[in-house]
This record gives structure tokens, C-alpha cells and sequence, in this order.
């Protein structure tokens, strides 16, 4: 495995999470500096300012070919066309907190609401629909899309949600106890894969619920965010030991240092490029090459 550095042109900005853009770049949102960014190998990165404080956090394609974010500090949804023109939609919740987003099967954004427990729906011509959990403080995080519904980190609650297309939630208790997880992906068979930040494991929820669990060699790592490898692997950053981590087809787990100290790596997404990229809060991206 091979890392290379990539340096964000404003490193105060933060660099936070990642995705592969309809327009084969990668796209990645900077946190502290409230801007998106855009990023080839080769080519300088693209960046399109946005209000300086607004928070933009998770970033992922849409189904109408633009790049939809939240802004967890301005308490709204973003889009972005790959020219750059950016609308942003205002919730109606006051201080909700959005954080994950991911487009659903059924043409729509969802989205968490962090600090009051809710899980968001939006069209791509800006209807919101909102749907309250089931559970008190859940400080719902990452979502994705696995098989037919939305799975849903349940941070403060120690558990994963299961969304049904009509806003319905089933929660599943993890087995480890204040585990803390915060990134999950799609995996295998409908299945989503997860990592818990505080219990320092891996962990994969099945469609009938059942609940697996990995340690890692570190459990003080802090893993953050998880993605499908696409050759049965998930890579995960390891946000509180400065590395990138694999679980590869077979089970095993190698772990591979930054070479930016204390880079604090967050997102991490497969590159159309077959590489994977990770954001690095401290100033840069880390494309990895297997």
C-alpha cells in the first residue's frame, strides 16, 4: 500500500468528509473553513466558498447528478452542481444539527438530525419531510443505504436504526456496551458495515437485525468513518491513532500510519480513480493506492 499527501490549499479549513462526484473527481467538504472542494490527482484542487461558519459536514452524490451536503452549524442542506452553483435549505427544526446524509432509493435525500433525534427527508426540489426516532438522545450520526432501507448510527443511544421508506425506525442495541458508533457503509447481501469509535471495533448489522462485532488490534483507535472497498474490503480511518485501517475479504485487519502527524483523519471514500481517499482534518487528502 502506498499513501500520498495531497495539501489543501487552506489547511485551517478542515477537511472532513469525502465522496466520488457524478463527474469522476473527488469531492469533500472542509469544516472549519466553510467551503467544498474538488480534487483530481494531478490538478489543482477547486474551492467553492460558502459561508465561513455554516459547518459543512457529510457530503454525498445525489440522484439529479449534483453533490448534496449538510450544514451542521447553519442547520441547513446544501447542494452543489459540479460547475459550482450552491442553493442551501434552510430546516424548519431550529439547532437540529444535521450531520450524515445519503441519497435514498427513492430519489430522495435523508439526512440525521443530530441534536434532536430525527431523521430527515428531501426531494432534490427542496421538500423536507422529518421523522422523529423512537429513542430519547439518540444523537442519530452516519446513514446509508443498504439493500431496501436506511441504516442509521445511533451514537448516544449504543445502537444502529433500521428506516424504512415510510420514516418508520426499528433500533438494534449494539452487544458492546457505550461503543459510540458514528460512520457505517453499504456492505454485502444488504447488510451495512460500522465502526465504533469508542469500543474501538468493527461491526456489521444484517437486514434481520443480527449484530457482529470485530475488535481491532488498537482499541484505542478511534474509528471514524468505514467504506466499501469494492473487492469485499473496508477500509476505516483511525482517527485517534493517525492511520488508516482495512478488513480485508478474509477477515484480517492491517492497519498503515500517516506519514502527516497527527493528521486526524476522518472521511474515507473509494476514488473513481480505484484509489481510496481519506480527509485529513489538519489540512490534506491521503490517496491510497493497493
Amino acid at each position: 500500500m502506498t499513501v500520498s499527501i495531497e495539501q489543501y490549499p487552506a489547511p485551517g479549513d478542515g477537511p472532513y468528509a469525502i465522496v466520488t462526484g457524478p463527474d469522476g473527481a473527488v469531492w469533500y467538504t472542509a469544516v472549519h473553513g466553510g467551503s467544498i472542494g474538488r480534487s483530481r490527482p494531478g490538478e489543482a484542487a477547486v474551492i467553492h466558498r460558502l459561508e465561513a461558519d455554516c459547518g459543512p459536514t457529510i457530503i454525498t452524490s445525489g440522484p439529479d447528478g449534483a453533490l448534496w451536503f449538510t450544514e451542521y452549524r447553519a442547520h441547513r442542506i446544501g447542494r452543489i452542481t459540479t460547475d459550482g452553483t450552491v442553493r442551501e435549505f434552510p430546516l424548519a427544526t431550529p439547532d437540529c444539527g444535521p450531520y450524515g446524509i445519503v441519497a435514498g432509493p427513492d430519489n430522495a435525500l435523508w439526512f440525521t438530525e443530530t441534536a434532536v433525534g430525527r431523521i430527515g427527508r428531501i426531494t432534490t426540489d427542496g421538500h423536507v419531510t422529518e421523522y422523529p426516532l423512537p429513542v430519547d438522545g439518540a444523537f442519530p450520526s452516519a446513514i446509508t443505504v443498504a439493500g431496501d432501507a436506511l441504516y442509521v448510527t445511533l451514537n448516544q443511544a449504543n445502537a444502529i436504526g433500521r428506516v424504512g421508506m415510510d420514516g418508520t425506525v426499528t433500533v438494534y442495541p449494539l452487544p458492546t456496551p457505550d461503543a459510540g458508533p458514528v460512520g457505517i457503509t453499504a456492505g454485502e447481501h444488504g447488510s451495512a458495515w460500522f465502526v465504533e469509535l469508542l469500543a474501538g471495533q468493527l461491526g456489521r448489522i444484517d437486514p434481520d437485525g443480527t449484530i457482529t462485532e470485530q475488535p481491532l488490534p488498537d482499541r484505542t483507535a478511534k474509528p471514524h468513518a468505514i467504506t466499501a472497498g469494492g473487492d469485499g474490503s473496508y477500509w476505516f480511518t483511525e482517527w485517534g491513532a493517525n492511520r488508516i485501517g482495512v478488513r480485508t475479504a478474509d477477515g484480517a485487519i492491517a492497519e498503515y500510519d500517516l506519514p502527516v502527524p497527527a493528521a486526524e483523519p476522518h472521511g474515507i471514500a473509494l476514488g473513481p480513480d480505484g484509489a481510496l481517499w481519506a480527509a485529513l482534518e489538519t489540512g490534506h487528502l491521503a490517496r491510497i493506492t493497493r
